[in-house]
């Protein structure tokens, strides 16, 4: 199969120099990314509109596939779906070939595995999404590399995005304040009598109208701490969370703001206290050179000594185009990843979701979740109003 050059191509819009020391450390020869989210990433924010909510079509499902041989973008080439030649048409490719015919998982494989070939690279190594790569397209690239290793490139690839450029940022920030503006906005319409299911369904039309993809809502009411969506309804001095995720340009803001019908008690206000004061001491060791794990230390010490430590969970992890990626700060906890991050310096531009969660036997489900960008002398929080007990109805 013979590929098309790109008549007008975009600038490549990730260091290239980064990408080929990463995959070097993992003795990668050549990439092909698979995910959606990678591929966005390494086509500087493209992400097809047809297949943005969903994969499957037909039999077979939509497989967008960047090829990179390392140290060699001149060489690199992606292949998309029939219907983005349109895309193509207009320059949305950096790579120096494009192919937009397939229709299948394995024939967007068997066109990347033709290019390879053209390319008369050596691909000893080959670098792959094993969570992100469809049984019949890796049965594609085994047939026809068979002497070649097949390489997890997953991590490498979430290394190349934990530092977030400057229209990254702005694009968290802005997912970030219009999570809180769309929660704001519904705690203003709840009533008593609603139920959890008509809040979400208010969250969702806030979040839309503001131009966010809405992804989910955890919500919580009165003493329970069932945070599923229901027909439950609320009832005056019920307390209330809302724990949402809205995607803006692919980048996710997800917060976690308290609303409450009535006015808190001094207990209430005492408990919400003692879960910001964990936020807080977990952003003073945030800053560029600062160790990843104090984060979690400083966090522990403050939860220590909070008066309902056995009932309070605390957890960081990195945000951006996947809701938990770099850094990785803990190896232990409620989400425990590999702590690759622990006893390394924290860079200006990772951003960083921190989050406390109270179950109160008798009170209820009390959380605050707070994004905060890494800056060169500390951090800068996004979305950072609202953080007390939102008023609903006096």
């Amino acid at each position: 199969m013979t590929m098309s050059p790109v008549v007008a191509r975009a600038p490549i819009p990730f260091d290239t120099a980064r990408l080929d020391a990463l995959l070097d450390a993992a003795d990668i020869d050549v990439l092909i990314a698979t995910s959606k989210h990678n591929v966005q990433y390494l086509l500087g924010g493209y992400r097809f509109f047809f297949f943005d909510y969903m994969d499957a079509i037909g039999l077979s499902r939509y497989l967008p596939v960047l090829v990179y041989p390392k140290g060699r973008p001149d060489a690199a080439a992606y292949v998309g779906y029939g219907l983005e030649k349109y895309e193509k048409e207009l320059g949305r490719f950096w790579t120096p070939v494009a192919e937009t015919t397939s229709r299948t998982s394995a024939g967007a494989m068997q066109a990347a595995v033709a290019h390879l070939r053209e390319t008369g690279l050596p691909a000893g190594a080959i670098g792959i999404e094993a969570p992100f790569l469809p049984l019949d397209a890796a049965d594609v690239l085994r047939g026809a590399f068979g002497g070649s290793r097949l390489v997890e490139a997953t991590v490498p690839l979430e290394r190349l995005r934990a530092r977030k450029t400057a229209a990254e940022l702005t694009l968290l920030r802005e997912a970030s304040e219009r999570v809180v503006a769309s929660m704001q906005a519904t705690f203003a319409a709840v009533r008593p009598g609603m139920t959890k299911h008509e809040i979400v369904r208010r969250l969702r039309e806030e979040e839309v109208g503001r131009g966010l993809v809405f992804e989910y809502c955890l919500i919580t009411a009165g003493r329970s701490l069932n945070r599923a969506p229901s027909d439950v309804r609320l009832a005056a001095g019920d307390i209330l969370s809302l724990d949402s995720g809205g995607n803006y340009g692919g980048y996710i803001g997800d917060l976690c703001r308290m609303g409450i019908l009535g006015r808190p008690d001094a207990e209430l206000r005492d408990l919400l206290g003692e879960v910001d004061a964990i936020q807080q001491a977990a952003r003073r060791p945030i800053r560029a050179g600062g160790r990843g794990g104090d984060v979690f230390a400083a966090a522990q010490a403050a939860l220590d000594r909070a008066s309902h430590c056995g009932h309070i969970d605390f957890l960081a992890h990195g945000m951006g185009l996947v809701s938990h990626e770099a850094p990785r700060l803990t190896s232990t906890g409620p989400v425990p990843y590999p702590g690759y991050d622990v006893d390394r310096p924290l860079e200006t531009g990772m951003v960083i979701s921190i989050e406390t969660t109270l179950q109160h036997p008798v009170r209820g489900f009390i959380k605050l979740e707070d994004t905060v960008a890494v800056t060169a002398d500390g951090c800068e929080g996004f979305g950072d109003t609202a953080r007390g007990w939102n008023v609903i109805a006096d």
